[in-house]
């Protein structure tokens, strides 16, 4: 994928596509997202968690996840702790640990490593675990497959397309917030991904 090409399909600035490319392109590999398919889904819910790969950290605090037992937020302050961070928003210490494991580095001591609020604020090695973190969520989650079953020759937005889109959707964000950027977004890097013969219409989902 070609810097021009991720900002479109990120609906991002050439700036900030610029900059998370290598990034997100060793999320790819390391993750197996290796088909334009895979990589639309994987980009038009990560550019809309990030607002177009600027956030790399909720804009709440977090207080609303404290004491969330499901999330392992056990321990006091947990919920401002471990906010949703990364290109994805890994919430929650029961995550933090997990992701922790899988990429060998300390979010339980250093959670701010996944992301630094926003691109602007972060270092190199925010920007790298914010993209590999992603990558990890949409692995640990088996959304490959899910992006797979989606026929690139018919719209996104309807149909079995539609209720594939939705499943990964949900496997994100628990739930269906914010469905007709997603898919925008993915109409949008249709374009600069798909053969010519894809076509992709125009959102109407509300």
């Amino acid at each position: 994928m070609t810097s021009s090409q991720l900002q479109a399909v990120a609906c991002s600035t050439a700036a900030n596509a610029r900059i998370f490319l290598p990034y997100i392109s060793a999320a790819f590999e390391r993750y197996g997202i290796n088909t334009p398919e895979r990589q639309l889904c994987f980009m038009a819910q990560v550019a809309h968690e990030s607002g177009g790969l600027f956030y790399t950290e909720e804009l709440a605090t977090g207080a609303a996840y404290e004491g969330r037992e499901s999330l392992g937020n056990t321990q006091p302050g947990d919920g401002v702790r471990f906010k949703g961070r990364g290109l994805i928003q890994i919430t929650g210490r029961n995550n933090y640990r997990l992701v922790s494991e899988a990429l060998q580095a300390d979010f339980i001591t250093h959670p701010q490593l996944l992301g630094g609020k926003n691109i602007t604020l972060c270092s190199p090695d925010q920007l790298r675990y914010a993209a590999l973190s992603a990558g990890w969520f949409w692995d640990r989650a088996g959304l490959n497959a899910f992006a797979d079953k989606i026929n690139s020759k018919q719209p996104v937005d309807s149909g079995a397309n539609l209720e594939f889109f939705k499943r990964i959707t949900k496997g994100v964000n628990g739930g269906y917030n914010g469905l007709p950027d997603r898919l925008h977004r993915y109409i949008q890097g249709a374009a600069a991904l798909l053969p010519v013969n894809a076509t992709q219409p125009a959102v109407t989902q509300t």
